[in-house]
């Protein structure tokens, strides 16, 4: 079957095993099949709606974490492809969400949803998926079931406190960060958590590849934060800047507003103008090119991928360690 995730991140991964290479893209594919059945329905809208941005396609990177974290025990277990999907369809649900509260007008290089339809056909859509995703993971047992909701708990406080802002007295990056942990890295690390529970991979290591899972999911998320502002629409799969159009303070703006540099002022006054012109966004992302908080972005990236990749520890050397491993290099040579 043609598929439409991002392989290159799986040869990225595979760290020069063609075997591992091999069994993580056969599975991916019964991944892919097994998102095309999920997102079926018989309401012609309801189906068409789910479809839209499976078929934009995607990194399918939540999957492979489940996949890679499988290799640590047995791999062809039978849970391993349905946590897979219940991942993907999670993440997919929380996308349609997202695209409503951001008014985004792309995602993955194709009209959003809610730009395709409208806010209420996205929002139905993705309680739809958030659905199909509860009916999969009901079939791994109790412990999936809980496991699932307590991640989905944490992305709806993750995604309260984004809309909330921070506190009185809350320093903003902190904030911010926890933000990123709840909304991006939890699902992450429940991907990892899944694939190597039901693998039956020992405890300690089902524990380094979770708390390795939440941090690279942040890393990921912090080095989106970066190619949002360095990417152009064709690239990023989204208009570039639409953080900074909706007000949304990211990694980058962050690091500008507790920058001592002479450019920050100047940067700070064209960050406070309407951004919803074009002239005026791309004059923003100009000078953010130039500023020194981009430097510093870059580095808070390469420090989570380190802080990551030392989470792996005690999982013994081997292809699979190699490949998540490798997703640390790639967090940090995908920011540019």
């Amino acid at each position: 079957m043609s598929t439409e995730y991002d392989t290159g991140m799986v040869l990225s991964t595979s760290a020069g095993d063609s075997e591992l290479e091999r069994r993580v893209r056969d599975r991916l594919d019964e991944v892919e099949a097994g998102l095309a059945r999920s997102v079926g329905s018989g309401s012609a809208l309801v189906a068409q709606a789910a479809r839209h941005l499976l078929e934009a396609g995607g990194k399918r990177f939540r999957p492979l974490l489940v996949l890679l974290a499988a290799e640590l025990g047995d791999a062809d277990a039978d849970g391993v492809v349905p946590a897979a999907l219940v991942v993907e369809l999670t993440h997919l649900a929380t996308l349609y969400h997202d695209d409503v509260m951001d008014e985004a007008a792309l995602r993955r290089g194709a009209p959003s949803a809610n730009a395709r339809y409208d806010n209420s056909v996205a929002i139905l859509t993705g309680d739809y998926l958030f659905a199909r995703a509860s009916e999969v993971v009901s079939h791994l047992g109790p412990e999936a079931v809980r496991l699932q909701a307590q991640t989905f708990s944490r992305l709806v406080e993750g995604q309260i406190a984004e809309t909330q802002g921070p506190g009185a007295g809350e320093d903003p990056l902190q904030h911010y960060l926890q933000v990123v942990a709840d909304k991006t890295g939890s699902l992450i690390a429940t991907s990892a958590l899944f694939g190597a529970w039901l693998a039956g991979a020992p405890r300690d290591q089902r524990d380094a590849v979770a708390a390795f899972g939440e941090q690279i999911g942040v890393a990921f998320q912090l080095s989106d934060d970066v190619i949002d502002v360095t990417s152009d629409s064709a690239a990023l799969g989204k208009t570039p800047g639409t953080d900074l159009r909706e007000g949304v303070a990211t990694l980058p703006l962050l690091l500008v507003r507790r920058s001592a540099d002479p450019a920050t002022p100047a940067l700070l006054d064209l960050l406070a103008a309407d951004l919803s012109d074009d002239d005026a966004l791309g004059r923003v992302l100009a000078a953010l090119a130039e500023h020194p908080a981009l430097a510093e972005a870059r580095d808070f990236v390469r420090e989570r991928a380190d802080l990551a990749r030392a989470l792996l520890d005690p999982v013994p050397d081997g292809p699979a360690k190699r490949a998540l491993d490798g997703l640390c290099d790639l967090v940090v040579t995908r920011t540019g």
